[in-house]
Order: structure tokens, then C-alpha cells, then sequence
């Protein structure tokens, strides 16, 4: 049986895509996987780079660019691993740290989620495991560069700004660029919200598995760089940027005004 499915869209990275496949393949040595990689109309050479350099690979290719949470839905049904992992083309992995998510997964029954600690190239540590937010501060990470977003206190708390990274806890939510769960939750939870193009889709994933009982994890000691390529900082004034506000909005709208508070208390779990 395969331990690991590893499901990727990429969307013009294929330099980046290449970094994460090979560092996949580089580091992790303890379990089985598979990779399948969804290419979102990047027409730059993805599709060659893997019939060249990686043919044991899972690809599609869709000649339009579907967004994130339908592109993973094409992969998603097909994994065929224990576990499954949702995972950025621009990452790449420093330690083994697949295979530690793995094994925590084996070793911590009542999780159904864990990620990795994510960090810039220096690596200093990324915000990626968070409280569940306000519609204000989603709105505030708009803005994340400006000293009024980056004081706010409900920015503040949303980004768990007090936490050192340096421990393994229980989260409210992990960023979908770094999700591995139990495929078998797919049955109960269901895929992503596909009505999401670019956005908070894995802040609603996470939501529907805690509402089902599951505890999602940070492991500390899991390392990945992310070179985060997210186009709504690159450009704040675009029509995905707006296709994100408009997920922003519809997530609370889905749920009735307010997500689900925050009940995690932070205590070391290794």
C-alpha cells in the first residue's frame, strides 16, 4: 500500500516545481509515495519537465487556469495513499520532513491534520499555522506590509504572532500550502469548496475536519522552505486578487457571519 499521495498544482513555478519534486525525491527515505501534479494552463514547460525528468509521476493538464481548490479536487478523488499530502510547487523540503509528518500521523491517532514549519529562505519561521480569523483580519492581511496591519491586534492573534514556532501544539488551521491529513477523512468531510478560486479554501477544509472531532497539528521539527509565490502580494490590484476577496467574503457568508471560535489550547504534544 502506498503510505503517501502528494497532490501539487502548479501554475507557471516550473523552476520551482522542479526544486520541490527533486527535494521530495532527495529526502524522503522511510515511506512509500506518489506525486501527482496538476498543471494549471502554466504553458512554460511544466509539461515537458515531467515526461523528461520525472515519467513515474501522476500529471494533468488543464488547458484553462481552474484556481486552487478545483485543480487539488482533480487530484484528491485519485490519491491512493493513507495519507495525503497538499503541498505548494514552491516549497522545498530541508529535512525528512515528509516522513516525520508521516510518522506523526502514525503515532497521534486523534489528529487528523498536521503541517510542517514552514520558513523564508533565511529561515526564519512563516505564519502558517493560525487561529481561526475575523472577516477583519483576513481583510487586514491585505495590507500585512503596513504598520497599522502588522499592530492590530486582531491581525495579531490571527497570526498566533506570540508563538515561536519552536514547539509542536494543536492549531486551529494550517495555510493549504503544507496540509497532509488522512485521506479516509475525505469520506466525511468531503473535497475542497470548489467555489473558492484562490483563498481561504483550506481555512474551511480545516473547519470541516475539527467539526468532525479530528485535532490538527504544527510538528516544529518537520522543515520546509516556502519561497511563497502568492500573486496577491505580488500584485494587489489584479483579477485573482479579486477572485481572493471574493473568497474571503463567501466563506463567512457560508458560514452565517462567524467561523468557528477558537478552542486550542497550546501545550506541547512531542
Amino acid at each position: 500500500m502506498i503510505k503517501l499521495s502528494i497532490v501539487i498544482i502548479s501554475w507557471k513555478m516550473k523552476d520551482m516545481l522542479d526544486v520541490c519534486l527533486g527535494s521530495i525525491y532527495n529526502t524522503t527515505q522511510t515511506h512509500s509515495f506518489e506525486i501527482i501534479v496538476i498543471d494549471n494552463a502554466s504553458k512554460d514547460g511544466t509539461k515537458e519537465l515531467i515526461n523528461e525528468k520525472y515519467p513515474n509521476i501522476i500529471y494533468i493538464e488543464n488547458s484553462v487556469n481552474l484556481g486552487v481548490a478545483p485543480a487539488r479536487n482533480q487530484g484528491l478523488p485519485i490519491a491512493k495513499g493513507q495519507y495525503t499530502l497538499i503541498l505548494d510547487a514552491d516549497i522545498k523540503i530541508v529535512n525528512n520532513a515528509l516522513d516525520r509528518l508521516v510518522d506523526f500521523l502514525d503515532s497521534n491517532q486523534s489528529f487528523g491534520m498536521v503541517g510542517a514549519k514552514l520558513c523564508y529562505p533565511d529561515m526564519t519561521p512563516q505564519a502558517n499555522c493560525k487561529r481561526f480569523p475575523t472577516l477583519s483580519a483576513l481583510l487586514l492581511r491585505r495590507i500585512e506590509h503596513t504598520e497599522f496591519a502588522k499592530n492590530h491586534p486582531l491581525y495579531r492573534n490571527h497570526i498566533m504572532s506570540e508563538f515561536n514556532h519552536d514547539q509542536t501544539i494543536e492549531v486551529d488551521y494550517l495555510i493549504g500550502a503544507c496540509q497532509m491529513f488522512r485521506t479516509e477523512i475525505l469520506k466525511s468531510v468531503g473535497l475542497l469548496d470548489d467555489k473558492i478560486f484562490y483563498g481561504p479554501e483550506d481555512i474551511d477544509f480545516c473547519l470541516r475536519i475539527r467539526s468532525k472531532g479530528w485535532k490538527i497539528g504544527y510538528l516544529h521539527d518537520a522543515i520546509m522552505i516556502h519561497y511563497e509565490q502568492r500573486i496577491t502580494k505580488r500584485k494587489l490590484f489584479s483579477l485573482i486578487t479579486f477572485k481572493h476577496i471574493l473568497g474571503l467574503f463567501y466563506i463567512f457568508y457560508k458560514y452565517n457571519g462567524k467561523l468557528h471560535p477558537s478552542r486550542v489550547k497550546q501545550n506541547h504534544y512531542l
